[in-house]
């Protein structure tokens, strides 16, 4: 099965999100994420058989919840070689905590990539205008502010349509 813990995003995010997205489509080529998949990830399991393991340590989690808002949108990896469009949230400092309590918890699931906070819209697939699309990168974002009082293991599963994402389980923040 492929695990991932993620945040899910309210209503209003979303469907911002998905307004954003449509920016950009004249910028390229982009498998932009659908608007019911847009999330942010906190830990990416993969292929793993250890769900009763994983869902017993995540019963142990008593974070706090906390308030976050869209702030800038972000490529990675830089110029030269886009591959993703993101958004990330403010403050940083209470995702990284969070995400970090994960970690600690399920230590025996290490990552196999430092953690970076990002709601992914699109991977990118070609660039018509890269200069054009880098001034586009500047616009402001509508800072909406929401509150982060759970998170989810979800479950992906890969198709040609694109990936299909089921929520196993919520965990709620105190």
């Amino acid at each position: 099965m492929r695990l991932f813990i993620a945040i899910n995003l309210s209503k209003e995010v979303k469907d911002y999100l998905f307004d954003l997205q449509k920016e950009f489509r004249k910028f390229g080529k982009f498998n932009f994420v659908a608007k019911k998949n847009l999330h942010l990830t906190l830990k990416f399991f993969g292929e793993t058989n250890k769900l009763d393991l994983i869902k017993e340590k995540l019963n142990k989690i008593n974070s706090k919840s906390f308030e976050v808002s869209l702030s800038s949108i972000g490529i990675f990896p830089d110029e030269d070689s886009i591959r993703v469009l993101w958004v990330d949230l403010n403050p940083k400092d209470k995702i990284l905590e969070l995400a970090k309590t994960i970690d600690q918890e399920l230590i025996e699931f290490p990552n196999d990539y430092s953690f970076s906070y990002h709601i992914t819209l699109a991977r990118v697939k070609l660039i018509k205008n890269k200069k054009e699309f880098i001034n586009k990168l500047r616009i402001k974002t509508k800072s909406i502010k929401f509150k982060v009082n759970s998170f989810e293991l979800m479950k992906s599963e890969l198709s040609k349509d694109g990936p299909k994402y089921t929520s196993l389980e919520t965990y709620f923040l105190i």
